[in-house]
């Protein structure tokens, strides 16, 4: 028995639910499937799946058992790519970060250059608006906006920044007092993002000056297209990145606030950033995304 072909066997089986799936995903034949498993199962003396008529399910030792095996196909794979990952070719596979609006509306739509360019790279595009651990989520890269990590356990580079411009809808503003001034949002309804246990006061800059206020409104999301939805149904004003909204400010149904100011919830700055950890240091998959979001973002 080929070990290496018979935990494949059994992972694609467990995933695909049947052996003559697995077979077609591994492009080989049912009964080599099925005799891969057989052969495991035996060396190992343990039932790992429970067979019927209808379908295949993993019995409790089996489940233990495929997410080692997981493991190591995916450690091995990763050891692969490794020894290739510094030549001239980007090859491999390649996990990255970002979040959610900006993944879906920046990097998303532009995918097809980077995957052209690199034909041997594996990409597998994460988008979550949660910060991730790095090592334990095995991630290779992770796209940050607004802040800047400093830390000698992660190695941060800057790519490119954005602004965050106040807006409100027409509709919302035809009802409501007027917005001169920053202190004038306390009386208005102010959609905005949620970042957890830490309350963010949004960050009013001109002229030297520095104001912060506590603004106040009846709807948090996590997810700034949420926010940006409600603020097109007339429902307050927000605070959203300019990739977000200039769109919706240049066809009229958003206006932009007080522009004069640079606005931030708290300090956060408006840098987007690549965070990768030190042992990725002349990863030519790594340096092949990074150049990829430079370039988009310059243009």
């Amino acid at each position: 028995m080929d070990k290496l072909l018979a935990l494949q066997a059994f992972v694609e089986t467990v995933r695909c639910g049947g052996f003559s799936a697995a077979g077609r995903s591994l492009g080989v034949a049912t009964s080599s499937v099925t005799r891969l498993v057989s052969s495991l199962e035996a060396e190992l003396q343990s039932v790992l799946l429970n067979r019927s008529t209808r379908q295949v399910g993993v019995t409790q030792a089996g489940q233990a058992y495929f997410e080692r095996a997981v493991a190591i196909l995916e450690a091995l794979a990763e050891a692969d790519a490794a020894v290739c990952d510094g030549g001239v070719q980007a090859r491999g596979r390649l996990s990255v970060s970002a979040p959610v609006e900006f993944g879906r509306r920046i990097i998303a739509p532009r995918l097809g250059r980077l995957l052209e360019r690199h034909p041997q790279l594996e990409l597998n595009l994460r988008l979550s608006d949660e910060v991730v651990d790095l090592l334990g989520e095995r991630v290779d890269v992770a796209v940050r906006l607004g802040s800047t990590l400093i830390s000698d356990d992660v190695v941060s580079l800057g790519v490119g920044e954005f602004q965050r411009w106040l807006v409100a809808s027409p509709a919302y503003l035809a009802r409501s007092e007027p917005i001169d001034a920053p202190q004038g949002l306390l009386t208005h309804q102010c959609l905005r993002f949620d970042y957890g246990t830490v309350s963010q006061p949004w960050q009013f800059k001109a002229s030297g000056e520095v104001q912060q206020l506590a603004v106040r409104g009846r709807l948090h999301s996590n997810n700034a297209d949420v926010l940006r939805e409600a603020t097109l149904a007339g429902q307050g004003v927000a605070l959203l990145a300019d990739w977000l909204v200039r769109d919706d400010v240049a066809n009229g149904r958003l206006q932009r606030l007080l522009d004069r100011y640079t606005i931030s919830p708290g300090s956060a700055s408006g840098a987007i950033s690549v965070l990768y950890l030190p042992n990725r240091r002349g990863s030519r998959r790594v340096a092949a995304f990074v150049e990829f979001l430079r370039e988009l973002l310059a243009g």
